[in-house]
């Protein structure tokens, strides 16, 4: 068995400011020095009533993907693939973490939903400060409109009528026509044909409006918030994103110890088998490395499930065309070193948290929409002038049709202007109920704004506790590796010398298995805790790992520093531990960024 030759750096202090000691230890000596609770500053003093997003806290993700990437664009959002050409993986892609971040950025349908409830927003605050315009409105009653009436009245109710009759003679004197006068029963039948034009213009301002200045306030008060939702919609992106990732890393990292567990068990078997042909030892000897084999394989097959979901999960964060697969490209490593203490992180979390800035601002829009009911019983003073037009040709009541003439027309414009008030005087007590309503909602956003205070402090404290767990189970781990890597070797050199049985290499073999997947578990657990942090501080306090340096040769035994007395936590990055197989071409791996 190959000689492994992984040094483990005894480094203290992984933590610049405060993180190697105890949550204990954390209390001041002077415990009767506590902090008067109602000297704390106030929210809305430090942050102000209207806090606006600041989109500069956070790197602001791509737009488009660069070269490399291109072709791993999401497909269109109402694809729907219906052969199973269309979704057979074709092709296994390595990503970075880097690159996993770029495509999760561009592709996630998540993201662009909440880009989207942004414009929604700013679209509502466009209409709310329209209110402070003028509205012209133009109404066509007629454009235009064809009239035809006929009319006809029973001639019992109607009037003798008297009219001049013509009696085909000429008076010499005057040269008119003589007419005789003849009574006109036919006189109840009229008619009427006429084409008509009428529109009218109307410009309404509205000069004092009660409701305009708090309708505008809760409008822009929601911009501000879906701002605030789309910059923590991008933090939690980032960090499901990165946690997939480590996820699948530590999948893949279960399936190579799977793999070397199963080979291992192979040789073991072969040997047992061998030794057994020869008379050296036992049938139970034989049967225990066929019991071991069987639970390597299980293993393996265990993890290779675990592979295959890791991948699938991390191609649904990315959004990913529906016949590639993500791989990992880069082994389990810790990736960095936190740098701020406890305290600071959690003060870092309350100053840059937007959850918080949410709350604050739904205890404006609560207050602005109180004060909108109110305005609902207010008096409303407004300017309007109002044109009218219209123009009619033909006639109406002609006795006959032949008498009408659609040359004769009509034209007229009116214009009026006035000042118009409305005020409700009584309502039953709908605006005042309405107001109380919402000042209420607006005391229940100051209970959640504690609620969410406490749960993000919560929040930082189980990050930072469970980045010092990891780290501290990294030191351990990578040791019980490395000590149960050199017991299996010690173990079959023995059975091969004829001085032990081959339940000693079994339960080696097994103690090894455990201890390389406990490594990797802590290793996954150590870079999530460091993404959780970035994302729950707002901070970008990472240092990176040097990379691991191995030396050729074997170090003298004068020249190891061996500590007499117990150190502090050691540093995490130190402690990572390559593979029988790779240990020397992953020395120089690059350190890849969180995001």
């Amino acid at each position: 068995m190959r000689r492994i030759t992984a040094g483990i750096c005894l480094i203290a202090g992984v933590f610049s400011t405060g993180v190697s000691p105890a949550l204990s230890d954390e209390v001041t000596e002077d415990q009767s020095a506590l902090t008067d609770q109602s000297t704390l500053p106030d929210a809305i003093e430090l942050k102000g009533g209207r806090p606006q997003a600041d989109p500069s806290v956070v790197a602001p993700p791509l737009d488009v993907l660069p070269p490399p990437l291109d072709q791993l664009a999401a497909p269109p959002s109402l694809a729907l693939p219906d052969e199973t050409s269309q979704v057979r993986i074709k092709e296994l892609r390595p990503l970075t973490l880097e690159e996993v971040l770029q495509l999760a950025e561009v592709n996630s349908p998540t993201l662009k939903a909440a880009a989207s409830q942004v414009d929604q927003a700013k679209s509502s605050l466009r209409e709310a400060i329209s209110a402070w315009y003028p509205t012209i409105d133009l109404t066509a009653s007629a454009l235009p409109e064809y009239f035809n009436s006929y009319s006809y009245q029973n001639p019992d109710f109607v009037p003798d009528r008297v009219v001049r009759k013509p009696t085909g003679r000429v008076n010499p004197v005057t040269g008119e026509e003589i007419t005789r006068p003849v009574r006109k029963d036919g006189f109840n039948e009229r008619y009427g044909r006429e084409w008509r034009v009428n529109a009218s213009l109307e410009v309404r301002w509205d000069l004092i409006n009660p409701r305009r200045v708090p309708q505008i306030a809760a409008a822009r008060d929601r911009f501000e918030r879906e701002r605030n939702t789309y910059l923590i919609a991008l933090r939690d992106l980032r960090l499901d994103t990165s946690t997939a990732y480590f996820d699948l890393q530590e999948a893949d990292e279960g399936v190579r110890i799977g793999q070397a567990a199963v080979r291992s068990s192979l040789v073991n078997l072969r040997d047992a088998r061998a030794r057994y042909n020869a008379g050296v030892n036992t049938k139970l000897e034989v049967l225990e490395a066929e019991t071991q084999l069987a639970r390597d394989r299980n293993t393996l097959t265990t993890n290779l499930g675990r592979q295959d979901l890791s991948r699938r999960n991390l191609s649904r964060e990315l959004d990913l065309p529906q016949d590639i697969t993500p791989t990992a490209a880069t082994p389990a490593r810790p990736f960095g070193l936190w740098e701020p203490s406890l305290q600071e992180s959690i003060v870092a979390a309350y100053n840059f948290r937007e959850e918080l800035d949410r709350l604050i601002l739904d205890i404006s829009i609560n207050n602005s929409q109180a004060n909108d009911s109110l305005a609902a019983v207010q008096p409303v003073l407004s300017f309007v002038n109002t044109t009218t037009a219209s123009r009619n040709e033909g006639q109406t009541n002609q006795p006959s049709r032949s008498d009408i003439d659609m040359g004769d027309f009509t034209y007229g414009v009116q214009n009026a202007t006035a000042l118009t008030a409305s005020w409700r005087l009584f309502d039953g007590g709908r605006a005042r109920a309405g107001y109380r309503r919402f000042k209420q909602a607006a005391e229940q956003s100051r209970f959640n704004f504690a609620n969410t205070r406490d749960q993000i402090r919560f929040e930082v404290e189980e990050s930072f506790i469970g980045l010092r767990t990891a780290m501290q189970n990294i030191e351990t781990t990578s040791s019980e590796v490395m000590s149960s890597r050199e017991s299996l070797r010690l173990s079959q050199l023995r059975v091969q010398a004829g001085v032990s049985t081959q339940r000693e290499v079994v339960d080696n073999q097994r103690d090894l298995t455990q201890a390389e997947f406990r490594y990797a578990g802590a290793i996954r657990d150590y870079n999530t805790n460091l993404a959780r942090l970035r994302r729950r501080t707002g901070l970008d306090a990472l240092i990176a790992c040097d990379a691991v340096s191995r030396p050729s040769t074997k170090p003298e035994p004068g020249q190891l520093s061996i500590p007499i007395e117990p150190t502090p936590l050691k540093s995490a990055c130190p402690l990572a531990i390559a593979p029988e197989s790779s240990l020397n071409q992953n020395e120089s791996s690059p350190v890849q960024p969180l995001w």
